[in-house]
């Protein structure tokens, strides 16, 4: 597999090297789960990561109409949406868009108004540089580099 990244932006292109025999040219790729094309865009990715975790609003959502608590929401929620969306997001986010930044702001936003998600807790360009502390249940805090509860949650 190979694939040539090109600037979109230069006035003049340069054309293509020859293929190789054998080698299938992509016009994207995906490397650790994140899809870039060959553009240096990664809007595929954003939309797969927000299709993906609109599925898991779908499962949280019918688990809420058969009676399960906010907080076991609220938990699921970080454990499984959160974490899709911060996956490798300090890598990516430089190469996203202003359109893949509000796509993935206007999700977060639908989040708050599902009160999955709290309105004070870090916004997701802050995301990248607060500090992550998952308080569990049995007051046993997990404390990471990276993720979305402000630092005034933990020990």
């Amino acid at each position: 597999m190979e694939i040539i990244f090109k600037d979109r932006k230069r006035k003049q292109q340069i054309p293509d090297p020859p293929t190789l025999p054998d080698i299938q040219r992509e016009s994207q790729i995906k490397i650790l789960g994140i899809t870039i094309t060959k553009h240096l865009s990664v809007s595929e990715h954003v939309r797969d990561v927000i299709g993906k975790c609109g599925q898991t609003m779908y499962v949280l959502k019918v688990l809420r109409s058969h009676g399960l608590n906010d907080a076991a929401l609220k938990d699921i929620y970080r454990s499984v949406v959160m974490a899709k969306l911060l996956y490798a997001l300090s890598a990516w986010w430089g190469f996203a868009t202003a359109s893949d930044k509000h796509r993935i702001e206007a999700f977060v936003r639908r989040c708050v108004r599902l009160q999955l998600y709290g309105a004070a807790d870090p916004t997701i360009q802050l995301l990248p540089n607060s500090k992550l502390c998952l308080a569990g249940s049995d007051k046993t805090d997990i404390t990471f580099s990276t993720g979305f509860f402000p630092e005034s949650n933990c020990h």
